[in-house]
């Protein structure tokens, strides 16, 4: 019994530790399959978290706004603020035809320094923290589900189940749609898909978008559901990173990352809860906290045989 406490108390904390990691790995998918490699996911992510941070305190400060449209408007500012930000990144990538490797790393210190700024123009310390978040609520009949109603359904955030209809959609959309099937020509064979009459910088551009966009959203789920704060201090901790990582893991295919991320998902909750349950008490907590980035290294020497990346992912054209 006390086995069965810990699990159903470590995956309803998994999923929400997942579906950050898996937007930001599905922005990476869109933007890889396109041909652009994009390491900029970490500062994506974060940008979206703080502009989602800024705009949800300042419409919770003005009196009788509803907390819950103060959230839908900031997640919806953290996707704008990201694809912008995005633009950035595929013009240096596309037009200009730079490394992609500096561009991507040039926006995430481009983000770390802007949204400390602003934050710090804002607030004075560089943290903002919100009146309150998405609350989580058991989903009415499923969560009645014996053992996997408690585990899937129950305390869930509303925010989790967009990530995962965003997750099959895009799923539908890059293996069942000719628009699909061109964003993956242009990560394989541009030159081919040019002379067909697609237009390859158009796609890409479409791809780097998309990983904005949806950075932005994985961003904004950590600020609304579990941190509740923009921290300037400790940003989101490397997830954006984690989710290169888990990309890579997955084979960049949907269904592979939603496994590898939950995987992520799982090791970040025992580091940042392993203390609460007594099978992990005798580890020292510094071993927990290192041990999503160890299983990260782990996971990619496993998979680094057989990587299938696009082909002309990191080429300009």
């Amino acid at each position: 019994m006390e086995s069965w406490s810990v699990v159903s108390s470590i995956i309803p904390s998994a999923i929400a530790y997942t579906m950050p990691i898996l937007m930001g790995a599905l922005g990476g998918l869109y933007s890889e399959r396109s041909g652009v490699t994009n390491l900029c996911i970490e500062g994506l992510m974060l940008f979206g978290c703080f502009s989602s941070a800024a705009t949800i305190v300042k419409l919770q400060a003005i009196p009788g706004f509803s907390y819950t449209l103060a959230i839908v408007i900031g997640i919806v500012a953290a996707m704008a603020a990201s694809t912008l930000l995005s633009l950035l990144h595929a013009f240096a990538s596309i037009n200009l035809k730079s490394n992609q490797v500096i561009s991507g790393t040039a926006i995430n210190m481009l983000s770390t320094a802007v949204s400390l700024f602003l934050a710090q123009t804002i607030t004075g310390s560089g943290n903002i923290t919100i009146v309150r978040g998405v609350i989580r609520s058991d989903i009415p009949l499923l969560s009645h589900i014996p053992v996997i109603g408690r585990l899937f359904f129950s305390r869930t955030y509303w925010t989790t189940w967009i990530c995962l209809a965003l997750w099959g959609i895009s799923w539908f959309l890059l293996y069942r749609t000719s628009f699909g099937l061109r964003l993956r020509a242009c990560g394989e064979h541009p030159s081919a898909v040019a002379s067909a009459g697609v237009n390859v910088h158009r796609m890409r551009y479409i791809g780097v978008m998309a990983s904005g966009l949806l950075s932005g959203l994985g961003g904004a789920c950590i600020l609304v559901t579990y941190a509740g704060e923009y921290n300037a201090g400790s940003g989101i901790n490397g997830l954006g990173f984690l989710a290169i990582a888990a990309l890579i893991f997955g084979q960049w295919k949907p269904l592979g990352i939603l496994g590898s991320t939950f995987f992520f998902g799982l090791c970040m909750t025992i580091a940042n809860m392993g203390k609460v349950f007594p099978v992990f008490q005798s580890i020292p907590a510094g071993y927990l906290g290192m041990f999503p980035y160890a299983a990260t290294l782990i996971a990619l020497i496993l998979s680094s045989r057989k990587s299938a990346a696009p082909l002309a992912s990191g080429e300009p054209f």
